[in-house]
């Protein structure tokens, strides 16, 4: 999967100086998933806290590059894809206007920590690393597909049909380890080979090097729709929540997020979002803080 996102491959983050973090499955979070007793039946904008009222704005940062969770509009540099898009739908929720900033990955938590930001959505896993330094509110789960040429010639439908055959994974990725899990059980074993990255990967399938990949759900949806030579397949492997970042002396903050992107969920225009870039297999049935597992 995406190294800077998930599982044991992923940089160190700063946490007050510095914290080392993992993605991928892990222990409940002790928050609770319904938000804490004061969030009960109040609205998303009752549960704001005075400050962010006041100020009128949600402060919302992410991390281009991937995607198409978040990415620049081709030509410009204005900020689009599911997380992005996301933002924006939860501060119409909250009545708030949406300010949202580009930073580097590895500043995220940091900004958020020292009050630059109010949120952070850049499809962070909930880990119990990161939860050290903030909450979450889970509102996507994902994992890795297989990818083949399209019309899938090698009959494959698990990772079972793996083995015995030619595959390339990304190095350094959850993706890798997956598949050398899998590798471990097969009695024929697969002929692994290791690429820089998905796309990469991807070319050795149009040159025949190998028959399938694996590769994160969202770039995988994205890549069998624009380019039409590939197909995802839809079982995901792996597979954990993503959150929206939030400091963990915003409490306050946070449920007011849950309860908002709850109303999302609930009315529709979160499905709406997720289908419209093809990644609709990642939708959760109801907003959670800290969730990961």
């Amino acid at each position: 999967m995406a190294i800077r996102r998930r599982a044991g491959s992923l940089a160190a983050l700063a946490l007050a100086a510095l914290v080392t973090v993992s993605c991928g499955r892990s222990d409940q979070g002790s928050t609770s998933n319904a938000g804490g007793p004061a969030a009960a039946g109040k609205s998303a904008t009752d549960l704001l806290p005075p400050d962010v009222k006041k100020k009128g704005v949600l402060r919302v940062a992410t991390a281009v590059g991937y995607p198409p969770m978040e990415m620049y509009k081709p030509g410009t540099t204005e900020l689009t894809g599911v997380d992005p898009d996301l933002a924006r739908a939860v501060a119409d929720k909250l009545g708030l206007k949406l300010e949202l900033t580009n930073a580097a990955f590895d500043g995220l938590i940091p900004g958020l920590k020292s009050g630059r930001f109010d949120l952070v959505m850049s499809s962070m896993t909930d880990s119990p690393e990161r939860r050290k330094a903030v909450d979450f509110v889970d509102y996507f789960r994902t994992g890795g597909v297989i990818m083949t040429k399209k019309g899938n010639p090698e009959g494959i439908k698990t990772l079972e049909d793996l083995c015995g055959k030619s595959v390339v994974l990304a190095k350094g990725s959850s993706n890798l380890d997956i598949g050398q899990k899998q590798n471990a059980e097969c009695a024929e074993k697969m002929r692994i080979s290791q690429s820089e990255d998905a796309p990469t990967g991807l070319l050795q399938l149009d040159s025949g090097r190998a028959v399938a990949t694996i590769v994160d759900y969202p770039v995988a949806a994205m890549f069998a729709k624009e380019k039409g030579t590939y197909e995802a397949l839809p079982t995901q492997y792996g597979a954990a929540p993503w959150g929206i970042a939030v400091a963990k002396d915003r409490s306050g903050l946070r449920d007011a997020v849950r309860v908002a992107l709850q109303g999302l969920i609930d009315d529709g225009g979160y499905r709406k979002i997720l289908d419209s870039y093809g990644v609709g297999g990642s939708a959760v049935p109801k907003a959670t803080v800290n969730d990961g597992a």
